[in-house]
């Protein structure tokens, strides 16, 4: 899974950049303030959880004996449900997609506590 988190770190940090980018530029006299603010918030919470996964991959090869999988797994769902949402809630408009939100919040609050969990349990 070591290649796998960080294959998926790479693309994520790529695409955090990208759409960074492409919100500063390209989105900057299209979208109003609200929906700089929503678009901002998901290129930042996306940085945050890719470092982070990729921080899970980098303590699987270290400590290999717990198994840091599910936190990995929640990382990656939370950027695509968190983040993703909000990036079409900004682009859209469409209010419902923030409903989404929240469901990638849990997966980033399940992937800490997982870490935490783990190397508790481990002293």
């Amino acid at each position: 899974m070591q290649n796998t988190f960080i294959t998926a770190a790479a693309i994520s940090g790529f695409l955090t950049v990208a759409l960074g980018a492409f919100g500063a530029h390209a989105l900057k006299s299209v979208l109003d303030s609200y929906g700089h603010d929503i678009y901002n918030k998901a290129v930042l919470y996306q940085m945050f959880h890719t470092l982070a996964l990729l921080g899970v991959a980098l303590l699987q090869n270290h400590f290999k004996s717990m198994n840091l999988n599910p936190a990995g797994y929640a990382f990656l769902l939370g950027i695509v449900l968190f983040s993703g949402s909000l990036y079409l809630l900004a682009i859209s408009g469409v209010k419902i997609l923030g409903a989404v939100t929240p469901l990638g919040g849990l997966a980033f609050l399940f992937g800490w506590a997982w870490l935490a969990f783990q190397f508790i349990r481990s002293k």
